[in-house]
């Protein structure tokens, strides 16, 4: 179960995130937490929390970063953990979202 807290300064938000982003958590993030995150200018999801993403949970992000850039938001994601990161490598997660959002790794 994915769980997260939103927390903003003027037009930035961090998202914290807690827990397994997987099929189970696409639905709560798709219809709850990215209509939230939209109004901001930069967002950054921080991923120390988060323990698992499987395939349902990238093409989330995926999905999520895409609708972020196509309208011209600034999107990070920041501290994800080495295990993650490197499935993420392996899928080659950051040359799909892009480089520059997954630099602070």
């Amino acid at each position: 179960m994915l769980e997260y807290q939103v927390k903003h300064i003027n037009d930035r938000c961090t998202v914290l995130l807690a827990g397994d982003l997987d099929f189970d958590s696409t639905e709560k993030v798709a219809e709850d937490l990215a209509p939230q995150i939209l109004q901001y200018e930069s967002i950054q999801l921080d991923f120390q929390k988060v323990n698992f993403v499987d395939s349902s949970g990238m093409g989330l992000l995926i999905q999520l970063v895409t609708t972020l850039k196509d309208n011209d938001k600034e999107i990070k994601i920041v501290n994800v953990n080495k295990d993650i990161l490197e499935v993420f490598e392996l899928v080659q997660m950051p040359e799909i979202i892009g480089h520059d959002v997954m630099e602070d790794n």
